[in-house]
C-alpha cells in the first residue's frame, strides 16, 4: 500500500497494450517552511484571492481559468475545454520509443513520479514492461500530459517499480553560448596531473551518506527558541589569505583532503604532489631536454675545466714535491741501512789454526 495518494490516474500505452497506472510523486521535500509575519505584533501576514471588481474575497469554488490575451482580454478556459482537446495524452502516457539511457541529457531531467499498477488485471503487462526494459538496458520516451500541458517522460526500472522522469522540452534548454570563459586559458599539464590527484584522494562519495546540515542547523536553532534557550553560534571560519597561485591552491587541496581521510603525514602528500609534478609532459619525453638546457650543459665544462686549471697545477705541483720528498727520504734510509749492513757484516779475524803436518817413518 503506497503512503502517498495519486496524482494521476490514466494508462501506459505499450502498442496495442494498455496498462492502467496511478502516478504517485517519487520525491518530497523536507525544507523547513516559513510563515510570513508582521513584525510589530507577530501577527500572520495571509494572502487572499479578491476579486477585483467586486472588491471581495472568493472562495476556491468560484474561481476558473482564463487566458489573458495580448489587449489584456481575459479568455476563459474551462476543464471540459482542456479535456476536449484531440491529442491522445490526456489520460494515456504514450510510450513514443526506446533509447540507451546514456543518450538523454541530465539537464532535461525534471520531476520524477512513481508508476504503480491500478487493479489486477494491470499487474501482466505492467510486469511484462518491467521485465523488457530491464533486459533491453534501455528507458522509454514517452509523452504524457498533466497539469494543463503535455508534457515529455522518460520510464525506467527503480528496484522492481516503473519510474518516470519528467523531461523538459529540447527547445527548453538553453545553449551555452556566452556562459564559458572569454579570455583564453591554457592550463599546463603538471596542473592537470595534480587536479587527477586531487580527485583520486577525494575518491567517490556514498550518497546515501548525505544529509542536508541547513536543515538540521534551521532545526536546532527552533528548538532553542521554541525552549527560551540561547540558540547557537556558527564558528567564526579561520582567516585565509587568498592563495592566487593555482598550483598551490591544488597542492594545499590534497594535502587537506589526505588528512581529512586520516592520512596526516604531510611529507607522503608532498612526496605525492612532487612526483606528479615532477611527471614528464606527453610532449617531452623523459630523457630529452629542451636546446637551451642542451646549450647550457654544453657549456659547463668549458667553464670548469677554465676555473679548475690553476688548482690541477698547484695539485701537481704539490705531488711532484712531495715525490721528491719521498724519494729523498727513501734514499737516505737505504744509504744508513747499507751502513749498518756493512757493519755488521765486516768478518772478525780470526788466528790461523796450525797444521799438523805428518811424519813420513823411514823404510
Amino acid at each position: 500500500m503506497l503512503p502517498v495518494r495519486s496524482i494521476w490516474n490514466g494508462a501506459i500505452s505499450f502498442g496495442l497494450v494498455s496498462i492502467p497506472i496511478k502516478l504517485v510523486n517519487a520525491t518530497e521535500s523536507h525544507s523547513v517552511s516559513f510563515r510570513q509575519v508582521h513584525l510589530d505584533d507577530g501577527g500572520r501576514i495571509r494572502y487572499r484571492k479578491v476579486c477585483e471588481l467586486e472588491d471581495r474575497e472568493v472562495t476556491q469554488g468560484e474561481i476558473g481559468k482564463a487566458y489573458e490575451d495580448a489587449d489584456g482580454t481575459m479568455i476563459p478556459i474551462t476543464d471540459e475545454d482542456l479535456a476536449s482537446l484531440p491529442i491522445p495524452t490526456a489520460k494515456t502516457i504514450e510510450i513514443e520509443g526506446f533509447v540507451p539511457a546514456e543518450s538523454v541529457d541530465p539537464l532535461q531531467v525534471d520531476a520524477a513520479y512513481y508508476l504503480a499498477a491500478n487493479g489486477v488485471p494491470a499487474a501482466k503487462p505492467y510486469t511484462l514492461l518491467r521485465e523488457a526494459l530491464k533486459r533491453s538496458g534501455k528507458v522509454a520516451i514517452c509523452k504524457f500530459a498533466l497539469r494543463g500541458r503535455e508534457r515529455l517522460g522518460m520510464l525506467r526500472v527503480v528496484d522492481d517499480v516503473l519510474a518516470m522522469h519528467g523531461l523538459l522540452w529540447p527547445d527548453e534548454i538553453r545553449t551555452t553560448e556566452g556562459v564559458a570563459p572569454d579570455a583564453s586559458v591554457t592550463v599546463r599539464d603538471k596542473e592537470l596531473d595534480l587536479a587527477d590527484a586531487l580527485m583520486d584522494t577525494l575518491g567517490e562519495v556514498d550518497l546515501e551518506s548525505l544529509h542536508d546540515d541547513y536543515r538540521e542547523a534551521v532545526e536546532e536553532l527552533i528548538a532553542a527558541k521554541a525552549s527560551g534557550e540561547e540558540p547557537p553560534s556558527a564558528p567564526m571560519p579561520a582567516a585565509e589569505g587568498k592563495v592566487l597561485d593555482l598550483m598551490a591552491a591544488l597542492e594545499k587541496s590534497v594535502r587537506e583532503a589526505k588528512e581529512s581521510r586520516g592520512e596526516s603525514a604531510e611529507a607522503d602528500a608532498d612526496a605525492d604532489v612532487t612526483h606528479l609534478a615532477a611527471r614528464p609532459t606527453p610532449k617531452q619525453s623523459p630523457g630529452k631536454k629542451s636546446t637551451a638546457s642542451t646549450r647550457k650543459t654544453a657549456a659547463s665544462p668549458k667553464k670548469t675545466t677554465a676555473k679548475t686549471a690553476q688548482p690541477a697545477k698547484k695539485t701537481a705541483t704539490k705531488q711532484q714535491t712531495s715525490r721528491k720528498t719521498t724519494t729523498a727520504k727513501s734514499t737516505t734510509t737505504k744509504s744508513t741501512a747499507a751502513k749498518k749492513t756493512a757493519t755488521a757484516k765486516t768478518p772478525t779475524k780470526k788466528t790461523p789454526a796450525k797444521k799438523t803436518t805428518a811424519r813420513k817413518r823411514s823404510a
